[in-house]
């Protein structure tokens, strides 16, 4: 079984200043337009007949919807909670600068908390690690089709790699996923393996 983690489409300017997190917050449109050519390469290189997994989150949604006007087929999604973006309980919607003045010890060094860090209600980064495992067994178990294309979240393709390689929170979020990226994990009988990580392809 194969999984096609695709990172969302870039969020709106004005929610990159804040912890956005699991809020349904509005995609970049006019980075959506100029990015035509990342979309057409990726709905290239994805399997044409996979089952299609998209998160609530609108943001999928939409990148989903761009990868067929650039020519993916087109197919109703379904949609997995299980793959969406860390919640961050009442930080959700706190300026990132609030971060940047903690002491080291108390955040990521490519994060603005501690990767062991429990946001007040909100998930600690190996609940998330958690979560999207037990999508990842379930689509597995389900086996609805060899190919899988899942529309995720940085945090969730992070937590994915995570929980394929058996990484730590800490090293999880060292890992580099940017939008309109594409990151390949595979199951051989009970065991996952990484086969390609952030890939940027462009037309």
């Amino acid at each position: 079984m194969r999984l096609w983690f695709v990172r969302h489409a870039l969020v709106d300017q004005k929610a990159l200043a804040f912890l956005y997190g699991s809020d349904d917050v509005a995609i970049c449109e006019t980075s959506m337009l100029a990015d035509g050519g990342r979309y057409a390469a990726i709905a290239a290189r994805l399997p044409a007949k996979a089952q299609v997994v998209i998160t609530p989150l609108s943001r999928t949604r939409l990148t989903f919807e761009a990868l067929v006007r650039a020519g993916y087929p087109d197919q109703p999604p379904v949609v997995e909670p299980d793959f969406v973006e860390q919640d961050f309980g009442q930080w959700q919607g706190r300026a990132i600068t609030e971060f940047a003045s903690r002491v080291a010890a108390d955040r990521h060094p490519f994060w603005p908390i501690h990767a062991a860090e429990t946001p007040p209600g909100g998930e600690r980064f190996q609940d998330v690690i958690d979560r999207v495992g037990r999508g990842m067994e379930r689509l597995s178990s389900s086996r609805t089709a060899d190919d899988v294309v899942v529309i995720s979240h940085g945090g969730a393709i992070r937590a994915a790699c995570a929980y394929a390689l058996g990484l730590n929170p800490h090293q999880a979020l060292s890992l580099s996923i940017e939008n309109i990226s594409l990151t390949r994990l595979e199951r051989q009988d009970s065991d996952w393996r990484l086969i390609s990580l952030n890939e940027q392809l462009s037309t």
